[in-house]
């Protein structure tokens, strides 16, 4: 029923081990171990920009955190207005809450693929989907440090094949398989801290209760839902959760850096494009949004001086008569109209009239 995936997985599978098989053997049980591995390697680099997109998405999602807190205040008795008006808002930033689920979707059909192939390496089975009876019986013959890659250490009802069927021991298989175990817990520990950690920078997207319950999921139960759900698998798939993890760790350390190297260069360019448009000092900004004018430089005339110290008489200007210190001003009236003595226009003064009216 699910071919579809069986065949894709085989085939990745098949691919890898025929490349290991070349330099360390067929039977050899690293080629196998390698093989599972580079499988999850192949999907991861096929999902890299997916995940990048994911980033980017809840990215987006963590700024609008307060928004969104403000919407669900705002219409929190109305669910359809609300749904509308987020759906608005993540139009408007372009963010996508689907999109950061599409890795992780992609892998739990490889993981039930991968289970599925490692339980048809039985005895007797003549083919494996894209591996044949002579790749069945190399793998159930080969082994790492004595440990079989298909075998439990706990059988349960999904078990086709037991660890006795494959030649293997217990002892065997604890050695390897405890601390892988162990190790799948610790990386899916620090890969969910790494996580929780970048959402920490934006306290708003933290403040749901959902958010709280997911963290401490991520955190602690799946790490401790690996280490005891170990038994009940079979060794390769422990392999894959371990080389899963660290390639998360590896791509993460390498997208979030990208990201916020592009982030600080965004803020970089804003800060220069205010500083640009900003007044430069004495100026008065401009109120109408375009760049400030320069200011005008007036230049003052020279008034030239002569050697008193007077200012020169520029060609073909009048002559100004500047009264004598004491005088009075003429108000308007002409300056050569003929004045008699004592200051007053038109004749001499009273005393020489009465003389002259004596003498006749």
């Amino acid at each position: 029923m699910l071919n579809f995936i069986y065949y894709p997985v085989s085939f990745i599978m098949w691919v890898w081990h025929k490349a290991f098989g070349y330099i360390f053997g067929a039977d050899a049980g690293i080629s196998w171990v390698l093989a599972v591995i580079f499988l999850v390697f192949t999907l991861r680099a096929i999902l890299y920009k997916p995940f990048v997109g994911q980033v980017r998405s809840m990215r987006k999602m963590q700024d609008m955190a307060p928004e969104m807190q403000r919407l669900r205040k705002k219409y929190a008795n109305d669910r359809q207005k609300l749904t509308q008006e987020m759906q608005k808002l993540q139009a408007q930033n372009g963010a996508n809450p689907l999109g950061g689920c599409l890795p992780v979707l992609v892998q739990v059909p490889v993981f039930i693929g991968l289970f599925h192939v490692l339980r048809e390496f039985a005895p007797g089975k003549t083919e494996n989907y894209f591996f044949g009876a002579d790749e069945v019986r190399s793998f159930i013959d080969s082994d790492f440090f004595g440990a079989k890659l298909g075998a439990t250490v706990i059988n349960t009802q999904y078990s086709t094949v037991t660890l006795e069927q494959l030649g293997g021991n217990l002892t065997s298989q604890l050695i390897v398989m405890i601390p892988l175990m162990i190790l799948a817990g610790i990386f899916t520990h620090i890969t969910a801290r790494h996580s929780v950690a970048r959402q920490a920078a934006n306290p708003a997207a933290m403040a749901t209760s959902q958010t709280a319950i997911m963290n401490k999921l991520m955190l602690y139960v799946f790490p401790i839902g690996v280490v005891v759900g170990g038994p009940f698998l079979p060794l390769a798939i422990l392999f894959y959760w371990v080389s899963n993890n660290l390639w998360t760790l590896g791509q993460q350390y390498v997208v979030y850096k990208k990201i916020d190297a592009e982030e600080s260069e965004k803020k970089d360019k804003a800060a220069e494009q205010r500083n640009a448009l900003a007044p430069k000092p004495g100026q008065k900004p401009n109120r109408n949004g375009s760049a400030p004018a320069e200011p005008e430089i007036v230049e003052q005339a020279e008034v030239e001086v002569e050697a008193d110290g007077a200012p020169a008489k520029k060609p073909g200007a009048k002559p100004v008569n500047k009264p004598k210190p004491g005088a009075k001003p003429n108000g308007g009236k002409p300056a050569n109209r003929p004045a008699g003595q004592g200051g007053r226009p038109g004749g001499g003064n009273r005393t020489q009239a009465r003389k002259g009216k004596k003498r006749r």
